[in-house]
């Protein structure tokens, strides 16, 4: 069974600073919790996304025990939207639909995971008593981390700053 998730979150900032981070496979462990012991692996280079790159992690999502996770980075258009697409780790299907939508405030961002698990029903109990809580708390953790980053007061004086300095 395949199950969704949807966020979205306001970004009070340049779509440009936006882009720039997220488009940086080594921003990930910033907006990982971390316990999860996130860490992309390889010599990835600084340079954005593209589209099949392929960016391999070590990650331990349940009971501290590694795994390696592999994705694929599909269908980029800068500045508007990115999908990163399992290719091979924890679940047996895994989507990541990532949009940025201008607007007056700065930028409206928008996750949609679509995912399924492996071991048919143990699958989905798993998803009921583990997964699903599991993927909102990163979820949880990922929007304040980019509350700070993007949306303090101290950031919000920065932006006025630097734009005065143009």
């Amino acid at each position: 069974m395949k199950y969704t998730l949807k966020r979205e979150q306001q970004i009070n900032s340049h779509i440009s600073k936006v882009w720039a981070f997220f488009s940086s496979p080594h921003n990930l462990s910033v907006i990982t919790p971390p316990g999860m012991a996130f860490k992309v692996l390889g010599n990835i280079s600084e340079a954005a996304i593209y589209e099949g790159m392929i960016i391999n992690y070590k990650v331990s999502p349940l009971l501290g025990i590694p795994m390696n996770w592999q994705t694929k980075i599909e269908k980029v258009i800068p500045e508007k939207q990115f999908t990163d697409t399992q290719q091979k780790g924890p679940y047996k299907y895994w989507h990541h639909y990532h949009q940025f939508i201008t607007n007056k405030n700065g930028v409206l961002m928008i996750d949609i995971v679509t995912y399924e698990l492996p071991l048919g029903i143990i699958g989905k109990w798993m998803h009921q008593i583990i997964v699903k809580k599991k993927l909102d708390k990163i979820f949880q953790y990922r929007n304040q981390v980019i509350e700070q980053l993007f949306n303090s007061k101290k950031e919000q004086a920065d932006s006025i700053h630097s734009n005065q300095n143009i």
